[in-house]
């Protein structure tokens, strides 16, 4: 998205059409993601509808099954209807990542990922649900079942997401007569022998130590062996039943590019010059998660982490350079020097450390959760979302959490769909047995 609205701000009028392929019809900042399954913000302010935002572009919504470098031809595939050919002068890979799973008996059916806002949505709708059923029932093993909250991965995804999933559901339990915090238990797993890699080891291990004040259980170089129906088997022997388990370990470049016939590293990204040209093409570029960019900031040999500080700088250079393409002028590297790193965990709690030049400043708590709004406040696309997040901040101060399950929005047709099922219809019309009715008198 940033790409192509650099790339439409730097053209000539007429001079080159746009086309902007996904299938979504929005840009998501996933940094929010935490946020918005906590209900801080709500899930249509972390989106970035292509459409509104890109209005000289075409935006296709659909994926690209396969790219015919020779003829400068992609296939498209829409969301209905026969794939077509859509041919191109000059392209641009930004795929992104997607979660890295591995083969776990019983991930794949329990599992809940955190890499879009539809997944943010629902882990948020799944936790009070699950507040729901522990309130409601007298049995106690599915009350432990859905009390227990297992978390895989402890970077910044799975120390936010935790952190604020635990925030959030400390402040629901107060409304629940027969749940409290104490009911609860929340685990974090990471095969690493730290959490939150990213700030540093002193303030990886203040945010370790917050969460355990908290009560969250972390188990560290240890992973998840299994967990069938539910049923969690860590490596380190411990075994619990949970009704949640999310999935944070990590990323990697979306499969679809191998598919692509482009040059690709070790791990599957997108290999790259510091021009941001894939390597042995001058007319593709690639960014991102997907891109393996060299870290000239770093040195040789260093290439440029999967995060938005880096994505967000990345597609600038690269909409110039493709301009600059265009009319056969010299491509510019990529370079950008670290600037930090902030996280949040949970309201008015976070870890910040912030780079100037040779001097890192490191922060903790509320100064450093303020840091992590603000940066990110500040980086969220466009002016119109801005102020949609600042907003709902602002009314976070004076009004209370909404602690309200939508479970039904999963399979929303479900009670429309038994009223009218002729199925149910005749059910409801058939006279009653003998036996029924003297059962039933």
């Amino acid at each position: 998205m940033y790409a192509a609205r650099r790339i439409l701000k730097k053209m000539r009028y007429g001079e080159a059409t746009v086309t902007v392929v996904d299938p979504r019809s929005y840009m998501t900042y996933q940094p929010f993601l935490p946020e918005a399954a906590a209900g801080s913000i709500s899930p249509r302010h972390v989106v970035v509808p292509l459409r509104r935002v890109l209005p000289k572009a075409e935006v296709l919504t659909g994926r690209v099954s396969t790219i015919d470098q020779d003829r400068k031809v992609a296939v498209i595939q829409p969301l209905v209807g026969e794939t077509y050919e859509l041919p191109f002068d000059y392209l641009v890979v930004a795929l992104g990542a997607v979660s890295r799973t591995f083969p776990i008996p019983g991930l794949a059916e329990n599992g809940i990922g955190m890499k879009g806002i539809e997944e943010a949505i629902g882990l948020r709708n799944h936790v009070l649900e699950q507040l729901d059923k522990a309130d409601s029932t007298t049995d106690e093993e599915i009350r432990r079942k859905a009390l227990t909250f297992v978390f895989v991965g402890g970077g910044f995804a799975g120390a936010e997401t935790i952190g604020e999933v635990e925030d959030m559901a400390r402040d629901a339990a107060k409304y629940y007569p027969n749940v409290k915090r104490e009911d609860m238990r929340f685990i974090l797993v990471d095969a690493a022998d730290k959490i939150l890699p990213e700030v540093g080891p002193k303030l990886g291990k203040w945010g370790l130590e917050h969460l355990q004040k908290r009560g969250v259980e972390v188990y560290l170089e240890t992973s998840m062996n299994s967990c069938v129906d539910g049923h969690v088997v860590l490596k380190n022997g411990l075994e619990v039943d949970s009704s949640t388990i999310v999935w944070t370990a990590g990323v990697k470049p979306n499969p679809a590019l191998a598919r692509f016939g482009l040059p690709l590293g070790p791990r599957g990204h997108v290999d790259t010059a510091p021009t941001l040209q894939v390597q042995g093409s001058d007319y593709i570029w690639a960014a991102g998660d997907n891109a393996q960019v060299p870290d000239l900031a770093t040195g040789e040999g260093a290439w440029c982490p999967p995060n938005a500080q880096h994505a967000l700088r990345q597609a600038k250079v690269l909409g110039d350079n493709v301009v600059s393409g265009m009319r056969g002028f010299p491509q510019k590297d990529y370079k950008h020097a670290n600037k930090g790193a902030v996280a949040g965990l949970g309201l008015h709690k976070g870890v910040a450390m912030i780079v100037f030049g040779k001097m890192k400043i490191k922060l903790k708590g509320r100064l450093a959760w303020y840091m992590h709004r603000g940066y990110h406040g500040m980086a969220m696309p466009t002016f119109n979302r801005k102020i949609r997040v600042l907003a709902d901040w602002t009314l976070g101060m004076f009004l209370k959490r909404e602690v309200v399950s939508l479970g039904a929005i999963e399979n929303p047709r479900e009670e429309f769909y038994e009223a009218a099922s002729p199925v149910s219809a005749a059910t409801a019309a058939k006279p009653a047995a003998p036996a029924e009715k003297a059962k039933a008198s």
